[in-house]
C-alpha cells in the first residue's frame, strides 16, 4: 500500500533533507520513525529537498507498506518517535500511481528577512537579518523578469547535479509587512540554493547599489560569479509542493 504524508519540519538542527552517510538528516529521522511503525525498514520519497538550516511547512512524502495501519495510527505513531522539531501532519492512502516528486507540477518557497537595525532575538532560526532599509518594491519589479521559463544559471550553485537550468518560474512577489520584508517564489521546479541566490541579488537591488534592471542583465549573463550573494538559510521555508486536484490531497498541496 502506498501512502503520503504530510511533514513540518524546523531544519535548524539538520543537515538538510537528503539522506547522508554522517550528519542528522530529516529523512533519516522520519525513516527511523516510520520504521518503527510499521516494523519493517522504510525508505520515503519527498517533493523536494531542502538544504542545511532549511525548513519546511509541508513537505510530502510516499512511502510503500503492506503493514495494517490506519491513517491515524501512522500519524500519531510516527510522531511519538520523530524528534520535536519533526511533525508528521496527515496520512493518506494513495495509488501506486502517485510519487511525491513526479506527481507535483510546483513548488513553492516563502523567504523572510527582517530588515531592521536590531537582529533578531525571536524566532531567529526562521528569519534572516539585514540591517540597511530594503525597497520592497523595488525588488518587486525587479523580480518580475525571472518569471517564466528561462536558463537559471546565474542562479544556481555551482555544485548543482540538476540535468539543466531551465525552470518555469510562475510567480515571484516582495512585499513589507511591518518590518519584515517576505518574499514569495513559485515555480514548477527549483536549482540548487536557486531560491537564496534570486533573494541575495534582489537584496542588493533593495539597498539601492544596483538598479531594477540589473536582474534581467543577470539572468542573461548565465555565471553566477556576477549575482549577488547566496542568502543565509534560516529565512527560507519550503512551503511544500503542489499537485493536480485528481490526487484528492488536502487543500494545502493542491493546485
Amino acid at each position: 500500500m502506498r501512502y503520503a504524508l504530510g511533514i513540518e519540519y524546523d531544519g535548524s538542527a539538520y543537515s538538510g533533507w537528503q539522506r547522508l552517510s554522517d550528519g542528522n538528516t530529516v529523512q533519516a529521522a522520519v525513516e527511523k520513525a516510520l520504521s518503527f511503525v510499521a516494523h519493517h525498514p522504510v525508505a520515503v520519497v519527498c517533493s523536494g529537498r531542502t538544504d542545511a538550516g532549511v525548513h519546511a511547512q509541508c513537505q510530502v512524502i510516499h512511502f510503500d507498506s503492506d503493514s495494517s495501519r490506519t491513517e491515524r495510527a501512522w500519524v500519531l505513531g510516527t510522531n511519538t518517535r520523530l524528534p520535536p522539531d519533526v511533525r508528521v501532519l496527515w496520512c493518506q492512502p494513495m495509488s501506486d500511481e502517485f510519487h511525491a516528486r513526479y506527481s507535483a507540477r510546483a513548488r513553492r518557497y516563502r523567504y523572510t528577512i527582517l530588515n531592521r537595525p536590531i537582529p533578531p532575538a525571536m524566532q531567529r532560526h526562521f528569519l534572516s537579518w539585514e540591517r540597511q532599509s530594503l525597497n520592497a518594491e523595488a525588488m518587486h519589479e525587479a523580480a518580475q523578469v525571472l518569471c517564466g521559463l528561462h536558463d537559471f544559471t546565474t542562479f544556481r550553485t555551482v555544485k548543482c547535479q540538476a540535468k539543466h537550468p531551465n525552470r518555469d518560474l510562475h510567480d515571484i512577489s516582495v512585499q513589507r509587512v511591518g518590518e519584515q520584508i517576505i518574499v514569495e517564489v513559485q515555480a514548477n521546479g527549483f536549482l540548487h540554493h536557486m531560491v537564496r541566490n534570486i533573494v541575495g541579488s534582489l537584496i542588493v537591488i533593495g539597498r539601492g547599489e544596483k538598479p531594477i534592471h540589473w536582474i534581467a542583465q543577470l539572468l542573461a549573463l548565465k555565471d553566477r560569479t556576477q549575482a549577488g550573494p547566496t542568502a543565509p538559510a534560516e529565512g527560507l521555508v519550503f512551503m511544500g509542493a503542489k499537485y493536480p486536484q485528481e490526487w484528492a490531497l488536502p487543500a494545502q498541496v493542491t493546485l
